[in-house]
């Protein structure tokens, strides 16, 4: 089997970086069906390519909490109740939580005490049901907007269209 290989991503604006991640996310998950196989290489993947990031990764819910899944980045909290902080949060509301200093959201949980902004998208399977969200940290304050949120809401669509969806249907 041949390994993966991402072309250096050269693009300096956001849209063209997103365009080009999309591919390669797509071309990395292409043929494989397992969540857990294309989250890992999901977060990596990501990790390597954005800019200016300190954890990325996937928080799968259970059934009654958010648990930790696979992840790029320091040791993170393990378990998130929803409505709890910026992912907890994400996942309550069913809309992406742009934070551009964690230190002024109520509840932040601070899982890394580098991380200074975050953006977290929750999941859902076809049937609207929460499969979980996905969280990016970054160590540099206002270091998410508008057209991370359009890439990353992309990228996590993607994710969601490549692996098997009767596999979320038992999480939940």
């Amino acid at each position: 089997m041949a390994v993966f290989e991402a072309p250096i991503l050269s693009t300096t604006d956001k849209p063209s970086l997103y365009r080009e991640l999309l591919l390669q996310a797509r071309s990395l998950m292409a043929g494989e069906r397992d969540r857990i196989a294309n989250a890992a290489n999901f977060c990596s993947l990501i990790y390597h390519a954005v800019p200016q990031l300190n954890w990325c990764g996937f928080y799968f819910y259970d059934g009654s909490e958010l648990v930790v899944g696979p992840f790029q980045g320091k040791p993170a909290c393990v378990r998130i109740a929803l409505g709890k902080g910026v992912c907890g949060t994400a996942a309550a509301t069913k809309q992406t939580q742009l934070v551009p200093n964690v230190h002024d959201f109520p509840g932040h949980i601070a899982c890394d005490s580098a991380s200074e902004s975050e953006i977290v998208v929750p999941m859902f399977d076809g049937h609207g049901h929460l499969i979980g969200v996905w969280d990016v940290d970054s160590p540099v304050l206002n270091r998410f907007d508008e057209e991370d949120r359009r890439g990353m809401e992309a990228l996590v669509e993607a994710w969601i269209e490549h692996n098997d969806p009767t596999r979320f249907e038992a999480a939940a």
